[in-house]
């Protein structure tokens, strides 16, 4: 697959880095575009992209790019899968895929028609943690799911706490990695909450800094999640069952998870990535392309479209913004 990358930020970064290690299983890296030159230039320099553009447009017209990654800001993931799609191109976007659950369906049933593949960057979907921890909840083992958390903070200032906060740019904390705690938790229970409650902390530019979000699933089964931008909480998840705990010291980045049965000793299952995670997704889409399919069969359209649509119920019990033109 030959890849043009949308947005040469950090995250980027790691992708590149990704596809670079992944050179033996026939993925490359083609084009870079920023809307300056120079930052295109100087992250080709980096990664040794032979093609470099100070347009989105052109890079989506480029005919050796097969498929697109896009990190450019959450308010316009829609206006460059879009523009992408529209070129032929498959495309992986970041999370969030949209600002809204509206925009969100609209382009799965825009890349569906077209026969092109799609896919929201929820990569920690497809860790092979995430699968065995599944795996051991749904044999019911130690019992049934009763509860779950996870927590995800950090501390930002300047400039990056602005791009992270602005809702001009989709900014706030629930949208930027609140999506991480409530995908881990919806993935557990396999389904979307039948009601939640929340407090809040608004900040100077009208999005959430901080929010503690209690969701109420069907059987009883509940989940609990904190997302803060300007608090640092680590990214601690526990699964509770009937007869065991199961802990993710990191549930993003789910390497390692011990399970704690009753009335036995504590185990520990090791996960190491072969690169850094993000390889996984990356093959799950070639996959996919290779099958003829237009989505991922472990990270549904119904899977994002209902998650952002839990995230635009919660912002708008908030009173937020959460829709933006182009």
């Amino acid at each position: 697959m030959k890849w043009g990358i949308l947005g040469p930020g950090n995250i980027a970064a790691k992708f590149a880095a990704t596809i670079t290690a992944m050179n033996s299983e026939n993925q490359h890296l083609a084009a870079v575009a920023s809307r300056t030159k120079e930052n295109a230039q100087a992250f080709a320099g980096t990664w040794n992209i032979p093609a470099v553009y100070d347009s989105y447009e052109a890079l989506a017209a480029d005919p050796e790019v097969e498929a697109v990654y896009i990190a450019t800001p959450n308010s316009l993931h829609k206006e460059h899968t879009l523009l992408c799609l529209k070129a032929g191109k498959h495309v992986l976007c970041e999370k969030p895929f949209t600002t809204n659950a509206a925009d969100a369906e609209m382009l799965y049933q825009y890349a569906a028609e077209h026969g092109l593949f799609l896919l929201e960057g929820l990569w920690t979907r497809f860790l092979p943690a995430y699968a065995e921890l599944m795996t051991i909840i749904r044999s019911r083992q130690y019992g049934s799911l009763i509860h779950a958390r996870a927590d995800y903070g950090f501390a930002v200032s300047g400039p990056r706490r602005e791009r992270k906060l602005r809702s001009d740019l989709g900014g706030g904390a629930l949208l930027d990695i609140g999506i991480y705690n409530l995908g881990f938790l919806t993935m557990l229970m396999e389904e979307s909450p039948v009601s939640f409650a929340s407090s809040v902390r608004l900040n100077e530019y009208g999005t959430d800094s901080f929010s503690a979000i209690e969701l109420f699933f069907s059987e009883e089964r509940s989940a609990h999640a904190v997302q803060s931008i300007g608090t640092i909480l680590e990214k601690e998840a526990a699964v509770f069952l009937e007869h065991a705990q199961i802990l993710l010291p990191d549930f993003q980045n789910a390497f390692a998870m011990t399970i704690l049965p009753e009335g036995s000793d504590p185990v520990t299952l090791n996960f190491p990535p072969d690169i850094n995670g993000f390889e996984y997704e990356i093959r799950n889409m070639t996959q996919c392309i290779e099958a003829g399919c237009t989505s991922s069969t472990v990270y549904t359209p119904e899977d994002s479209i209902a998650l952002m649509k839990l995230l635009d119920e919660i912002r708008g019990s908030w009173n937020m913004k959460f829709s933006f033109e182009e």
